[in-house]
């Protein structure tokens, strides 16, 4: 069966999403840091120098953007975070 070509990045979201909702389920890192993380890491993108794959670099920064917005790597709980 073939790949297809964007299998390896969404087994890499996945695989940071659970790791990410694993470190927040054992209290190594609190839901504020882990947004942190992924803030972070959608500024590096949103912040690339031009003309290095603009169009990527906007696409990487929205989902992330929206997974933060949808909460998809934080179980969000009152009164935690």
């Amino acid at each position: 069966m073939p790949v297809p070509p964007d299998a390896a990045g969404h087994a890499a979201l996945a695989i940071c999403e659970a790791l990410l909702l694993a470190l927040n389920d054992h209290n190594v890192l609190p839901e504020k840091e882990i947004v942190g993380v992924l803030q972070d890491a959608a500024a590096a993108h949103r912040y690339a120098p031009p003309g290095t794959g603009d169009a990527m670099h906007a696409s990487v920064d929205a989902l992330i953007t929206s997974i933060i917005a949808g909460g998809n790597s934080v179980r969000r709980r009152q009164g935690r975070g």
